[in-house]
């Protein structure tokens, strides 16, 4: 799954999947601002079949962030 997280953010905010790590964030990445974050959002959403809560989205903002929380939807 970290793999597919990794490739969908090299896809939305166009950085090598090498230079994204644990704390890759919108501090980090110069690309990722507020439209770029949602675009990120709904392509992991459809990417990896699963629904973030609206609540959560706006806190998702490091690589291991996105990722602690896809694992914890994709186990139910």
């Amino acid at each position: 799954m970290t793999e597919s997280i990794k490739r969908v953010m090299s896809q939305i905010l166009g950085v090598d999947p090498g230079e994204i790590d644990d704390e890759s964030s919108p501090a980090t990445i110069e690309r990722w601002d507020s439209l770029k974050h949602m675009q990120l959002i709904m392509a992991l959403e459809d990417e990896l079949e699963i629904q973030f809560p609206d609540e959560v989205i706006p806190e998702l903002v490091t690589f291991k962030l996105i990722q602690s929380t896809v694992s914890k939807l994709a186990t139910g």
